[in-house]
């Protein structure tokens, strides 16, 4: 119902050309949102752009921490190297000592069931026993305990004076001491 005059319109259009505005809008908001929270949401590959960087979301390192880490993984590596002649998983059983040692670290199956047992309470079967020793990251890991938490590096006489392990373990400790202090 145009009346002739440009500018004018009955109330009925002018509602539904409100009612078009409004639906426009609400699209065009709605698409933005939308848009704005893949952005920060980290959906990247939608609208192939790339996820804002931001340090608040990801922890900081702590450079001399990583570094006393590495230290301890290097002087396990050694000590397993010298115990069986490698370090990291095996494709096969290692023994040692008549069978009375277990895997890359040789560790005895009491020594394991004891420790363990020690470090978390959990108390293990003789299969279980040998299984963690046979698993180098799960035996390392008690290796670790056993040496740097519980300072008891004599578990391994033989390969411990060839690699100097008390020495190293001091070494470690000096480190660790001397971080602490920068904090």
């Amino acid at each position: 119902m145009n009346h002739g005059d440009k500018g004018f319109t009955s109330a009925s259009e002018s509602w539904q050309q409100g009612r078009v505005v409004t639906i426009k809008r609400s699209i065009t908001t709605g698409a933005g949102l939308v848009a704005a929270a893949l952005l920060v949401s980290g959906c990247q590959n939608i609208l192939g752009g790339t996820p804002p960087k931001t340090s608040g979301f990801e922890p900081p390192v702590d450079l001399q921490q990583k570094a006393i880490d590495d230290r301890k993984e290097e002087i396990i590596r050694e000590l397993a190297h010298c115990e069986s002649g490698g370090w990291g998983p095996s494709d096969r059983p290692i023994r040692g000592g008549r069978g009375a040692y277990l895997g890359r670290l040789q560790f005895s199956l009491p020594t394991v069931i004891s420790y363990q047992m020690k470090r978390d309470g959990t108390q293990l079967s003789r299969a279980e026993a040998a299984e963690l020793a046979h698993d180098y990251d799960r035996a390392a890991s008690l290796a670790k305990y056993m040496i740097f938490d519980l300072e008891e590096p004599w578990h391994w006489p033989l390969c411990g004076r060839k690699i100097n392990l008390r020495n190293q373990v001091a070494a470690v400790r000096e480190l660790t001491t001397q971080a602490a202090l920068a904090r």
